[in-house]
């Protein structure tokens, strides 16, 4: 997949002429997202013409409302992966700041559609709004096609009766419901990170943790079956060359050892060799809850619970 850092460089670059280009946000890049791409790709085979992205970054609420901008599921890096592997030809990372949020939405269509990019055919999603007045599709359809450019309008996509969207994912996220946000997003939860250094008290336990520093979306404070990518690189399809290791995760406060803790992530790696982590990648993907966090009577309490969760994890995994 190509990347085009800005409309500009797309433009000085022109390799998108005459693309189907679908047009958002894309976080979570969850299953009605997935419909945009399928349709883009379909619009471009159809023409032999690129199918292409074009984002934004950050996202426009973070810079519009900083203080109302909801928690990302999915960073950039992470979403180029996820494009990447649903098959775009190029994605376009538009900068977004209170300047362009001053765009109208016919000079979006003129100078930014079809100047820059020189799409042919637009794909957005029935809730999509553009331009400064935040015209909605009904509204952009005449001037886009006064431009000679098609508009395709995706519906809302559901699953089992739920229209899928970002925000019902980050809600179930933040119940701890990671079953259900797995179905919409297709896939399991993940989230990226780096070991740092705790205060070393599972290995006390019997039970060695890697502490993860990430800016993700945490789900509920709780326990979880997880999958985790260690180190490797970042690559089209995901993490490239880590190891690979299901583990138990501990997302909270740690009550029992650690009180007025802040909220952290720390997973027990299954079958791991013990080396030193510290500094490395690891990506967490979030398979099942186990059970809420809580304080236990003693250290002793604690540890059986955490073999308890151990097996459990052990079985799950082994189900797949």
């Amino acid at each position: 997949m190509q990347l085009f850092r800005s409309l500009e460089e797309a433009h000085a670059r022109g390799a998108l002429r005459r693309a189907a280009v679908a047009i958002g946000n894309f976080d979570g890049v969850h299953l009605g997202h997935q419909r945009l791409l399928a349709v883009a790709r379909e619009r471009a085979s159809a023409r032999g013409a690129p199918a292409a992205v074009l984002t934004f970054e950050p996202h426009p609420v973070r810079a519009l409302r900083p203080a109302l901008a909801p928690p990302l599921i999915t960073p950039l890096p992470r979403k180029l992966e996820l494009l990447a592997a649903c098959g775009v030809d190029a994605t376009v990372v538009q900068p977004f700041d209170l300047e362009y949020a001053k765009t109208p939405a016919r000079e979006f269509v003129t100078r930014d559609l079809v100047g820059r990019l020189g799409a042919a055919e637009v794909v957005v999603g029935y809730d999509f709004t553009a331009g400064h007045e935040r015209a909605r599709v009904d509204a952009l359809r005449p001037i886009l096609a006064t431009a000679g450019v098609l508009l395709h309008v995706v519906e809302p996509v559901t699953s089992d009766g739920l229209v899928v969207s970002s925000t019902k994912i980050r809600e179930f996220l933040l119940e701890g419901n990671v079953d259900a946000a797995s179905l919409l997003l297709t896939r399991p939860y993940d989230l990226d990170g780096t070991v740092t250094r705790g205060a070393g008290r599972g290995r006390g336990f019997g039970f060695a943790t890697a502490n993860v520093a990430t800016t993700a979306l945490l789900p509920a404070n709780g326990v979880y079956v997880v999958r985790a990518i260690v180190g490797g690189r970042p690559g089209a399809l995901g993490r490239e060359g880590g190891a690979v290791h299901g583990g138990v995760c501990n997302v909270g406060v740690k009550p029992t050892v650690e009180a007025g803790a802040a909220v952290v992530a720390e997973a027990h790696l299954l079958d791991f060799d013990g080396r030193d982590l510290y500094g490395e990648p690891i990506r967490l993907a979030f398979l099942a809850r186990l059970r809420d966090e809580r304080r236990f009577p003693s250290v002793d309490a604690l540890r059986a619970q955490i073999g308890a969760d151990v097996a459990r994890a052990r079985e799950l995994l082994a189900a797949g």
